[in-house]
């Protein structure tokens, strides 16, 4: 069974740090484009970040600069490098591999005094 299990989220203050990781069990190759949305209560799922089997990447612009996705081939992860976190960045992040229309359970970030 193919399947996509994120976990790192939390509760962080603003201006602070959380890394979220994403692993994919059963057959997900390389070769897929892997990505991070989220999605804040009452406002639709976007993209956060997503990288392609040969490194390219897309960040939305509200995230450039603060978060870096990544991925470790060999451990067949997808990692979510976030800094500088602000309370708009509270939302449930959920990891996607692209090509397989594969969506994990999501996880949740709060980023709150």
């Amino acid at each position: 069974q193919v399947q996509l299990v994120e976990s790192g989220g939390g509760l962080v203050q603003p201006g602070g740090s959380l890394r979220l990781s994403c692993a994919a069990s059963g057959i997900i190759r390389s070769f897929y484009t892997m990505g991070w949305y989220r999605q804040a209560p009452g406002k639709q799922r976007e993209l956060v970040a997503r990288i392609t089997s040969v490194g390219r990447i897309n960040y939305a612009d509200s995230v450039k600069d603060r978060f870096t996705i990544s991925r470790d081939y060999a451990e067949n992860t997808v990692y979510l490098q976030m800094n500088r976190l602000k309370p708009e960045d509270t939302a449930v992040y959920y990891c996607n591999a692209e090509q397989l229309s594969l969506w994990g359970q999501g996880t949740q970030v709060t980023v709150s005094s």
